[in-house]
């Protein structure tokens, strides 16, 4: 943090009841207990509030996702006709004490909009043409800039010389091609509203409150299925945000086996640290807290600590993704030798995750249900868990029973996108039961995981986990693997491995 005078932060958890110019009603700006400017001067307040340049943005193009989300809005309002949607962006959470948690706005929020704001809401108002056709009025209600006749753009910890600029509604509408109003005012605006309404819950407390007796939970989960339902299919756009993230996150991965010496000599952190750096250099932030899992923390599916040393003769499971500008994420695995060379126990079972892995892929193709690659890749598992005696067979008999998910646990894969876990709201019957169509974009992920602690398996294979994941678009003609540019077979991610450090040979 910089100086200790930093004003109170003066804005409240609902963006509706955020602070707005004084008036006679309200309290003035509240400043921090402790400050060592206890009061602002009439002398001080009036010379800040003149003496600054225009600095309106004008002849601003559109973002470049601004027909996909005015697309994505028609299809809503076409779902939902006669009806008032609410979709909030959502508010900055505390994390201790005045400081907040970096602010990512809703999936939902963003998807319609293209806007990441702190506290603002999309508001689709239903509408009638002349003609009797039912539509909607959209409008994108926002912070406008802050006050200087108030003193807020100074005092306030949500002030524009404390946070940054922030656009002006004119902006915003020239941006995101929708209309935009004051946010200030919509909570009167809701609480006044007449007629069926749906929110999306979970973002604005505030906004919920204004609606409490006007929805519904069933009403608005129907919503909120309809808009993760909407995403399965990608379209373009956001094929090429997909791509962009995975490809930095091929670097990323490439500067992680780099530093590996580096990790050596302190901890996990130096490969997350390493990670992160490429992932707020080339995009907005990591997509999800990055697994850095070496030796036997790689059998922990989620090892986020990240706190254990790395050794050589150990492997390292990296599972970690960059977000973009647009938050569209990748989630790419690998499993690699720390010291450049997986020993033959390593080799035996990362190849057969590899083999599972191919079959799965392979399994990817528009027409194929769901759970067909999942079902292609478990099966590979479980002859290999049959042969190496671990498990009785036959193979049928294990996958009947699911006992190789005592060493391989999770399901092979998920839909990716805006969400690592993209579209989880979706029924059951439209996403695991459903049809794989051109345009969805999925994780391939098998693994084998044998438990430190395992005493049903022989003592070589204890600590040693491995999991290689790829993001695999369906096309029209089969898949595409977008992160393919990651080798993924045993003797080519050692090759891989050797160029970057200099060890060939």
């Amino acid at each position: 943090m910089t100086v200790a005078d930093e004003p109170h932060p003066a804005v409240p958890d609902s963006a509706a009841d955020a602070a707005g110019p004084e008036t006679e009603s309200e309290e003035p700006i509240k400043q921090r207990k402790n400050s060592l400017y206890p009061g602002v001067s009439d002398e001080l307040a009036e010379n800040m509030k003149s003496g600054w340049a225009d600095t309106e943005l004008r002849d601003l193009r559109p973002v470049e996702q601004a027909e996909h989300t005015a697309r994505r809005r028609a299809a809503l309002s076409a779902r939902f006709p006669g009806e008032r949607l609410v979709i909030p962006a959502g508010n900055l959470k505390t994390r201790s004490n005045d400081t907040d948690y970096p602010f990512r706005s809703s999936v939902e929020y963003t998807y319609l909009t293209g806007n990441q704001t702190e506290d603002g809401v999309l508001v689709l108002e239903p509408t009638t043409t002349p003609d009797g056709k039912s539509g909607h009025k959209e409008t994108i209600y926002l912070l406008p800039r802050s006050d200087r006749e108030n003193g807020e753009f100074w005092l306030s910890g949500q002030g524009e010389l404390w946070v940054g600029r922030r656009h002006s509604l004119a902006e915003s509408e020239a941006l995101y091609g929708i209309p935009a109003a004051d946010v200030r005012d919509l909570a009167d605006k809701l609480r006044a509203a007449t007629g069926p309404v749906r929110v999306v819950r979970g973002h604005d407390a505030g906004i919920e409150a204004a609606l409490t007796d006007k929805v519904t939970a069933e009403r608005d989960e129907e919503l909120r299925v309809f808009l993760s339902e909407a995403r399965l299919v990608k379209d373009d756009f956001e094929i090429g945000e997909l791509q962009k993230a995975v490809d930095s996150t091929v670097r990323g991965f490439e500067d992680v086996v780099k530093v590996l010496d580096k990790a050596q000599a302190t901890s996990e952190r130096y490969i997350e640290g390493t990670f992160f750096l490429r992932a707020r250099v080339e995009g907005n932030d990591v997509g999800y807290g990055s697994i850095c899992a070496a030796g036997p923390h790689a059998c922990t599916l989620h090892w986020v600590r990240n706190d254990g040393p790395v050794r050589p003769g150990d492997l390292l499971l990296l599972d970690a993704g960059v977000e973009t500008h647009t938050l569209y994420t990748a989630d790419v695995t690998r499993t690699l030798p720390i010291d450049g060379r997986y020993s033959d126990i390593q080799k035996k079972i990362y190849d057969a995750v590899y083999d599972a892995q191919e079959a799965g892929i392979a399994a990817v193709r528009p027409g194929a249900k769901h759970r067909d690659f999942h079902d292609a890749a478990q099966r590979v598992l479980a002859e290999r868990l049959v042969e190496w005696g671990l498990v009785e067979g036959p193979v049928e008999r294990v996958l009947e029973l699911g006992l190789q998910r005592r060493w391989t646990l999770h399901g092979t894969g998920h839909m990716l996108g805006m969400d690592v876990h993209d579209c989880a709201a979706a029924r059951v019957e439209t996403y695991v039961d459903g049809t794989l169509e051109p345009g969805m974009v999925l994780t391939v992920e098998p693994g084998l995981y044998f438990q430190a602690d395992d005493l049903t398996v022989p003592e070589e294979y204890r600590g040693i986990g491995v999991r290689i994941e790829d993001d695999i678009l369906v096309t029209e003609d089969g898949n595409r693997n977008l992160s393919a540019g990651l080798p993924r077979r045993s003797d080519e991610v050692e090759a891989w491995m050797a160029s970057l450090t200099g060890s060939e040979g």
